[in-house]
């Protein structure tokens, strides 16, 4: 099922960027300097205006109620960059539609399906890349919210939107419907004008040390220009909770240093410890998606029931994920 790419908005591209339209369906070979234009002008944080914030947890009989809040952007701003740098003729997206057997979830204990939704997302010239989004079949808002997580996602392998993945969530307080009374201000690096400058965030996870930034005048993280910061590990491994999720988060800092919170780890060796299964985590999932890319989704959804499991996001140790990694890659058809 194909999907069109709407029409383009207000063009927001940054400035600085490529010009519209810099590749083009017929092209076969885009030179490197292409390519690298094209996925920093990608990369560049979207427009404050375009940012929305959403409550991700709640304080329980506290007044006044506050809620930890993370910024997001609608996909409409993902086609709109799209459109902006390459033309609505200039990249396509497919869309590939699952339902997962019923599983009790264990939230609420209901038993209730999942819809699964892969989005093929190709930029012609850059390539191809596909995540999947899913969402409780339950939900009836279930299809659009899938289909938009898994667009945004197979964006995020682009560069595009994948800043946000830095953000660890901010306290607020927040009014009688629960929303924020105000919002967290974006830091420097998280604006299109802070990132052309050279702004990053203080810890840039999956870099190596000499490629890191460190924190600038109050925290901004600019980058010094030396290469001799390094990131402390207790803000390593908090931003790794976004990367691997809550539950694989939390059961390796159970499992490996018997705490909830990383910076009750007193021992250095520990802490180290933990960051580095968190990044194999990291890897173990990205390896897990690609494999659940080729082996389709039924096999996924068969291999998840069989551990009594509804989404990759419910693994919370090693062993279990390279379980499914080894099954998927084994069910997937050779040569595909």
């Amino acid at each position: 099922m194909s999907a069109p790419n709407g029409h383009a908005q207000k063009d927001r591209a940054p400035a600085s960027g490529p010009p519209a339209a810099i590749l083009a369906p017929g092209v076969l070979q885009v030179s490197a300097e292409r390519v690298k234009e094209s996925v920093a002008a990608l990369e560049v944080p979207f427009d404050p205006s375009q940012i929305e914030w959403r409550v991700m947890n709640t304080t329980k009989n506290q007044q006044p109620a506050r809620g930890q809040v993370v910024p997001y952007a609608d996909q409409r701003a993902y086609t709109d960059r799209l459109n902006a740098l390459f033309t609505p003729a200039g990249w396509t997206r497919k869309y590939t539609i699952h339902t997962s057997a019923n599983f009790e979830r264990s939230k609420d204990q209901k038993i209730a399906a999942k819809v699964l939704v892969t989005c093929e997302l190709t930029i012609f010239g850059l390539g191809s890349h596909s995540a999947t989004g899913e969402e409780w079949a339950d939900d009836d808002n279930a299809g659009t919210a899938a289909e938009a997580q898994s667009f945004k996602r197979s964006c995020a392998c682009f560069g595009l939107g994948r800043y946000l993945y830095y953000f660890t969530g901010t306290w607020v307080d927040l009014d009688d419907r629960k929303r924020p009374k105000t919002v967290p201000q974006l830091a420097g690096w998280a604006t299109p004008a802070g990132w052309l400058q050279g702004l990053r965030p203080s810890c840039a996870v999956g870099q190596k040390p000499s490629e890191r930034t460190v924190a600038g005048n109050g925290g901004n993280g600019q980058h010094t220009g030396n290469g001799a910061g390094a990131c402390d590990l207790v803000q390593e491994i908090e931003q790794m909770e976004q990367v691997v999720g809550k539950r694989m988060y939390r059961g390796l800092l159970k499992t490996l240093a018997r705490v909830w919170n990383p910076t009750d780890i007193q021992d250095p060796a520990t802490r180290q410890k933990v960051l580095v299964h968190l990044q194999a985590a990291e890897r173990g999932l990205r390896r897990a998606e690609a494999a659940r890319d080729k082996a389709g989704l039924a096999a996924f959804a068969a291999v998840l029931g069989s551990l009594r499991l509804s989404s990759l996001d419910q693994v919370d140790n090693l062993k279990t994920l390279r379980e499914i990694v080894v099954t998927l890659e084994a069910a997937a058809p050779r040569g595909k």
